[in-house]
């Protein structure tokens, strides 16, 4: 299990003895996760992997504010999420997180710019020209200020990514959350977008979660953990650069 991170004011991030279950139609429960503690530090970057089933996108569902566990305690920035309203809860996710998926979701017949920029909704006169700026400077960042104005249909599936992860960092979140971030992309593609995260970490002090079936991302984290039918385990890193040299699972 995660022991607790080691930010200025203590772990951002702070699930304990957290489970997630849900009541089938004969009466019976589903146990989905199981007593999970999990402890992300500022600025840090956590991976877990698992295979298909395993709990994962629940895991990142309930740490992203999109569902909620059955027992146990969550505390983000040290203060509980729980008991909010369904509007607080929406507002302080937007504040503080950033989601990436496997799938882009981008709009068709937007362009990139307009895609990135999509999440700080439209304005009109200065107020749209600053959003715009806004997104144009994250796709540069994300190294496709080249490709400001096409259209999704003509970027590149890495490409694709990039744009979709401009899109999440927008609105500056403090807490990245990316659910098999390389699943559909070449693994050259795969990990030049995991440098993007990587430098997000290193230079803006983002916290990562990834979540993961590739040991070798699993790899490139500060820790890792384990899921497996619903229970956390931390694992080393020694043990997961064996299994990615020996194409082994965890």
């Amino acid at each position: 299990m995660g022991s607790p991170g080691t930010g200025p004011a203590g772990p951002v991030v702070s699930l304990t003895d957290v489970s997630r279950s849900v009541r089938l139609p004969d009466g019976s429960d589903l146990h989905i996760l199981t007593g999970v503690d999990l402890h992300v530090a500022r600025g840090e970057h956590v991976a877990v992997v698992g295979r298909s089933g395993s709990g994962k996108s629940t895991l990142l569902n309930i740490i992203g504010l999109l569902d909620a566990p059955t027992s146990g305690r969550y505390l983000l920035d040290g203060a509980p999420v729980t008991g909010r309203s369904a509007r607080r809860t929406a507002k302080l996710r937007g504040q503080t997180f950033g989601f990436v998926f496997q799938q882009f979701n981008l709009l068709p017949g937007r362009s990139a710019t307009e895609n990135v920029a999509n999440p700080l909704l439209y304005g009109t006169g200065r107020e749209f020209l600053r959003r715009r700026r806004t997104a144009r400077d994250m796709l540069d960042r994300v190294g496709l200020g080249h490709r400001l104005d096409t259209m999704p249909e003509k970027l590149s599936g890495g490409e694709q990514q990039r744009v979709a992860l401009a899109r999440s960092l927008v609105r500056r979140p403090r807490v990245l959350l990316a659910d098999e971030p390389t699943g559909a992309l070449d693994v050259d593609t795969g990990s030049a977008v995991m440098d993007v995260l990587e430098e997000l970490v290193r230079v803006d002090g983002t916290t990562l979660v990834t979540i993961t079936h590739d040991l070798s991302v699993a790899a490139r984290a500060d820790r890792q953990f384990r899921l497996d039918h619903g229970v956390l385990t931390e694992i080393t890193a020694d043990a997961v650069a064996t299994a990615t040299a020996h194409r082994e699972t965890l």
